[in-house]
């Protein structure tokens, strides 16, 4: 796997987990929805954290409808999403310093282009 499509699947495994932390009683259907992504991508994924055992799945005890999941986090799953916030968040403040850099960059080319360009009208 080369280091984007990890990534990727961390970016991804940490928003599954972030949202099943405050809703753990939503269906794979409602999460995929959520995430906007294929309920078939969202199953693997979610095996994938059940797998590693980040992620368990129960029944509702008192559901009529016995096919109704749960998805909690584990107490190992609330050790990995806390380890994924951290570096989801320093990657995402990488991406904001370096946004703020190619803003401040265009900011000068606009200046620059509007001074060029108000030079070669008034020739």
């Amino acid at each position: 796997m080369t280091r984007r499509q990890a990534k990727i699947q961390e970016d991804t495994h940490f928003r599954i987990m972030r949202i099943l932390q405050d809703n753990p009683d939503l269906t794979q259907r409602e999460l995929a929805e959520t995430l906007i992504m294929s309920l078939g991508g969202l199953n693997y994924c979610l095996n994938a954290l059940i797998d590693k055992g980040f992620v368990k799945m129960g029944n509702f005890q008192k559901s009529k409808n016995k096919f109704k999941y749960v998805y909690l986090l584990t107490a190992q799953g609330i050790a990995e999403k806390v380890a994924l916030t951290s570096r989801f968040l320093k990657s995402k403040m990488e991406e904001y310093d370096a946004l703020k850099v190619e803003i401040e960059a265009l900011k000068v080319e606009v200046v620059e282009d509007e001074v060029t360009g108000f030079r070669k009208a008034t020739k």
